[in-house]
């Protein structure tokens, strides 16, 4: 088990490497200027030249990826200056020729339009992008499995049929595509009648009541990135559903003489679910990556949010740092899916 989990962590290191080096490279390939952006088009040229000295933007962009590496690597090597003790707050280990080796937190630098920590910017901005994934999850999992169960037990019927039409077209439609017509026809054309609205955020400030909770707002964009997965998991439990069912002890259990609501649940459910929650349970992560157009579509606050908009603005910092946090959340929650599902079933081994 521990190597198992030094193995993947050792692994999932090198996909934080790996995405923080292309990330990396392919904003430096963007056209514009991060520093005319800030100064404005009219700021004299000694004033810029300021401006990338202080972020760094004068150096090669090989020698800006290994600063970056130094400031988001636990154990680094800073300059012994007292700017740099207040900038990055490490616990120096010793000092070489005016440098400190020092052991800190990841640090992932400041916004280039706010000047705020990048680190500040994602934990207020998490919440939202964390409840809509796993409210989208919920929906998802919950009416999957029962249209699925439905459809498996309704075999080559007209139910089973338009069901499977409909996961097909869930699986076709882009999220960006499902989102313009859910905001269309829920949030404009038929506002009167279901109540919701086009944009909205999942806590609202009154002046008069103050901060509320809008759980309506939370709706369309549930309904709209949970689509995918929903259409993903009512064709798995159909088909894990269809192969449970002609096993021979369904058969020997029909045999018995057990009625098919016993057979169904005692026997077939159990068995057929477990393929089912193997692929949910990975799948939070995936559904706060992919949250991103769905949030600035229906101006959702959330990570996603934040993150086109810092790549419309050329903040480079902000981009790296939402894009790092949520391969993170990625390469944990496939960590602890792993193990759990080997906890659960005793045939799998972690090698």
């Amino acid at each position: 088990m521990l190597k198992f989990i030094w193995n993947r962590f050792y692994y999932g290191l090198l996909v934080l490497v790996g995405v923080t080096v292309v990330v990396f490279f392919i904003f430096h390939a963007l056209p514009g200027d991060p520093v005319a952006m800030m100064a404005g088009q009219r700021t004299d040229v000694s004033t810029k030249e300021a401006i990338m000295k202080d972020l760094g933007l004068d150096e090669p962009v090989r020698k800006q990826l290994l600063y970056y590496f130094n400031d988001l690597s636990p154990l680094s090597f800073h300059k012994a200056t007292q700017e740099n003790r207040q900038k990055y707050g490490y616990w120096k280990l010793c000092t070489l020729s005016n440098t400190d080796v020092v052991v800190k937190s990841p640090y992932l630098r400041r916004s280039f339009q706010s000047n705020k920590k990048v680190s500040e910017i994602i934990m207020e901005h998490i919440e939202g992008t964390f409840w809509l994934a796993f409210s989208s999850m919920v929906f998802a999992t919950s009416l999957g499995i029962l249209m699925g169960i439905f459809a498996g037990l309704n075999q080559n019927s007209w139910i089973d049929r338009s069901l499977v039409s409909f996961s097909v077209i869930g699986i076709s439609a882009p999220s960006f595509v499902a989102a313009i017509l859910m905001a269309m026809f829920f949030g404009f054309y038929l506002a009167d009648y279901t109540g919701l609205n086009i944009t909205g955020q999942l806590w609202v400030t009154d002046s008069i009541h103050g901060k509320q909770l809008e759980l309506k707002n939370l709706i369309l964009p549930t309904v709209t990135l949970g689509l995918r997965p929903l259409a993903i998991i009512v064709q798995l439990t159909r088909s894990s559903m269809l192969e449970v069912l002609s096993q021979d002890y369904i058969r020997t259990a029909r045999a018995k003489g057990l009625t098919k609501y016993s057979v169904i649940a005692k026997h077939a459910l159990k068995n057929a679910l477990n393929p089912v929650i193997t692929a949910v349970s990975g799948w939070l992560a995936s559904l706060m990556a992919g949250a991103f157009f769905i949030e600035y579509i229906f101006n959702w606050k959330g990570i996603g949010m934040v993150t086109i908009k810092a790549v419309e603005n050329l903040d480079f910092p902000v981009v790296m740092g939402s894009t790092l946090f949520i391969a993170l959340i990625f390469i944990f929650v496939n960590l602890l899916v792993d193990i759990l599902y080997a906890l659960v079933d005793p045939r799998v081994r972690l090698a």
